[in-house]
């Protein structure tokens, strides 16, 4: 393996790098450095979440950047604010020892006065989310036109965000003869894409095969119904006491239901999720990196930019709805050449799943059987004992108490003393997992019945499905076009061969009927008709009600909005361009909230 100054940067760097305790590079910085140093050919990079991404394509240009021209000569993307504050916090800390190289960070939820003030003084390198970035191009804030650099850090994701639009005007906005840059740890067809639109003869380098998990990670899957899966993630927790982790849901509500229902069981957890301020972010953020908490909650996005090195576990708490989001969670472990473990909790309709992820990983789930209490129990006391054997006695600070200590405790013999001992510290355990449930046998009607999580969503049946080309994007691009709602999370997608069933916040329900019988979309030529579907519980079967076109509607005044008319693009849903800060979209009760910067 090469050296950071072999391959070809200056010493003030290597020095920063040092600093940083960065020893020698990883593949993808070893294959990408020298390539962006010696060439001006566009580069497309595969690297797996933890490989040193932002390192690989930041350090060639904070080299090769002309510190003594103030104008922006390098434009990097990053589908959140919190990968864009991490990117830009990097490039500061590998340009300590450059002090005339400057970096702007621009993001939504933060001063745009005084992000166009920073601008103003000048900065070589200017990190930036989609959305703010173009405000500030139109604001002519933001000049672009020196610009030699141009990277799109981790475009899987801003695909998926529907950040198709605001790619195309960043692009308008840079020179012809920029060296585009494409960093993505994943690359669907739709990556593919924006490298065939966006760069010219791109080469190519690797380092894994695309798609694939990390070897580092083994990959685990808990069979539960919906009553169980919540008690299935605490008994994931409680026989590993020393979990580090992160828990991955797909809705904002979802999200806080689960970190509150964490919290109030007296767990170290938080939530991290879009409906949050900067600064609660921030804040659980800078928690979550102090080990202050113990299991971040969080939806897909809201963790982009988590930079965390010893994470034990990835628990998905649902499936992500999309195949390649797995690999992405999966990755936030496993990092550093550290070992992690990826556990997915599933239903068994939902093994199926499994079968497409196994595919990519080139990898087997495991099925794990869900902890029993008596294996927690023991978990939980040896745990326990080896803490006690491993703490350090501070002599001088107790000593001055011990001959009372001793005079108090001397009538107890060392085995009583020890039991004593441990049932301070063990009691609660042992009461709450006494007489606890095998959450194995998923057919005891203890287990499988229950409240389910889609109680606070509306079902509704849709007249299209494959045989009209749709699929989950499509259709929630669909839903979007239709403005329905500022913040209206979107739950389940089923798409069947001639209908589909897609869920909407049960707040929403009234406008999503008027608003599809108000704009009667049509989707590839054919008309769209919705209704409500409901479960008939002794059936099993579904019978729909609430038409919207025609039948059982019954027609509700809803004014239609005005403004620009929304779009879909490449299948990712899009809201009006006037939504400032507020972009929803959702697919299998994932829910994305996509910002204007």
């Amino acid at each position: 393996m090469s050296t950071f100054l072999e391959l070809g940067l200056k010493e003030s760097i290597i020095k920063a790098l040092t600093d940083l305790g960065y020893e020698k590079p990883t593949l993808i910085q070893e294959k990408s450095i020298p390539k962006i140093i010696d060439s001006n050919q566009d580069l497309k990079a595969f690297a797996q979440t933890g490989t040193g991404k932002t390192a690989a394509f930041s350090l060639p240009i904070v080299e090769l950047a002309d510190e003594n021209d103030l104008s922006t000569q390098a434009i990097i993307l990053s589908p959140t604010r919190e990968l864009a504050v991490q990117i830009g916090k990097n490039i500061e800390d590998f340009s300590k020892y450059l002090p005339s190289l400057k970096v702007c960070t621009v993001y939504g939820g933060s001063s745009i006065e005084q992000q166009i003030k920073q601008l103003k003084k000048g900065a070589q390198i200017v990190v930036g989310t989609p959305g703010r970035t173009v405000d500030l191009i139109r604001r002519r804030a933001l000049k672009l036109g020196k610009v030699k650099w141009l990277v799109l850090d981790e475009a899987d994701e801003m695909l998926n965000m529907g950040f198709k639009e605001e790619l195309d005007k960043v692009l308008e906005a840079t020179p012809e003869s920029k060296q585009t840059l494409l960093f993505s740890a994943t690359f669907p067809k739709e990556v593919e894409a924006i490298a065939k639109n966006y760069m010219t003869d791109p080469a190519e380098i690797s380092s894994g095969q695309k798609n694939q998990g990390s070897d580092n990670v083994s990959h685990e899957y808990y069979l539960v119904t919906e009553k169980t899966r919540y008690p299935a993630l605490k008994r994931v927790a409680d026989i590993n006491p020393n979990i580090y982790a992160i828990v991955f849901c797909r809705t904002r509500r979802e999200t806080q239901e689960i970190a509150d229902s964490l919290m109030k069981d007296g767990y170290n957890a938080d939530a991290l999720h879009g409906d949050l301020s900067q600064i609660q972010r921030d804040s659980v953020m800078e928690k979550f990196r102090k080990k202050n908490i113990q299991m971040l909650v969080a939806t897909d996005v809201a963790a982009r930019g988590l930079d965390v090195d010893n994470l034990t576990h990835v628990i998905n708490h649902k499936l992500p709805d999309q195949i390649e989001n797995y690999n992405h969670r999966s990755g936030r472990t496993g990092r550093a050449g550290n070992k992690g473990v990826s556990i997915a909790l599933i239903s068994r309709k939902e093994r199926s799943r499994l079968t497409p992820i196994e595919r990519i990983l080139k990898k087997k789930f495991v099925h794990t059987s869900v902890p029993t209490g008596k294996e927690i129990c023991e978990k939980q006391l040896f745990h326990l004992i080896d803490k006690v054997e491993n703490t350090e006695v501070n002599d001088s600070e107790i000593k001055t108490y011990l001959p009372s200590i001793y005079e108090k405790l001397e009538g107890l013999s060392r085995e009583e003393l020890i039991q004593k001992f441990v049932s301070i510290e063990f009691n609660s355990f042992l009461s709450y997992y006494e007489n606890a449930p095998d959450l194995n046998n998923l057919t005891t009607k203890e287990n499988s019945r229950g409240r389910s999580t889609n109680d606070n969503m509306t079902r509704f049946f849709i007249n299209l499905g494959r045989k009209d080309r749709l699929n989950p994007a499509k259709l929630i691009g669909l839903i979007n076009e239709q403005n329905i709602g500022d913040k209206v999370e979107i739950g389940s997608i089923d798409i069947l061969d001639t209908f589909s069933f897609f869920e909407i916040d049960k707040n929403y329900e009234g406008e999503t009927l008027a608003s599809f019988e108000i704009n009667r979309p049509d989707f590839n030529g054919r008309n769209v008709n919705i209704e409500i579907t409901k479960t008939d519980r002794g059936s099993g079967g579904r019978r729909r009600r609430g038409s919207s076109s025609g039948g059982g509607f019954k027609g509700r005044n809803r004014k239609k909005s005005t403004g620009e008319k929304s779009f879909s693009s490449k299948g990712f849903g899009r809201k009006r361009e006037d939504r400032k800060n507020k972009r929803t979209s959702s697919v299998e009760g994932g829910s994305r909230k996509r910002r204007r910067g």
